[in-house]
């Protein structure tokens, strides 16, 4: 990846995690993080990974998130200075749910190993 695509990618991050903050007030979205940014070589597309605490509502946000795409693309190209902004996918970013999968596994078996220890 050239340092320019990554410099974008940092860019969109920050950029897009503001107007999170600061435009987006709607309380139904809860508590939403950008995790990540990946854009393509062409800088035409770009990926948008959230984590969204409620796991109950990430279908629910990730709807909304999808309706709300041109405001949220408008609102980037006011920040950015590029020939075009990039069209926004979002994606649900769920690698903390492997990681508490992976503890719980851990656990399990470290508890196993405990149990079978004589005492």
């Amino acid at each position: 990846m050239s340092i320019r695509v990554s410099r974008i990618e940092n860019f969109i991050k920050e950029e897009m995690s503001l107007i999170f903050l600061h435009k987006i007030k709607d309380p139904h979205f809860g508590l939403v993080t950008i995790t990540n940014v990946k854009v393509s070589p062409d800088l035409r597309h770009s990926k948008i990974y959230v984590s969204i605490y409620d796991k109950e509502k990430r279908q629910d946000v990730l709807d909304k998130l999808n309706e709300l795409k041109g405001l949220l693309r408008s609102e980037l190209a006011g920040k950015i200075h590029f020939r075009a902004v990039p069209e926004l996918h979002f994606f649900i970013d769920d690698t903390l749910d492997y990681v508490e999968k992976m503890e719980g596994i851990f656990k399990k078996i470290h508890e196993n190993n405990n149990e079978e220890k004589p005492e």
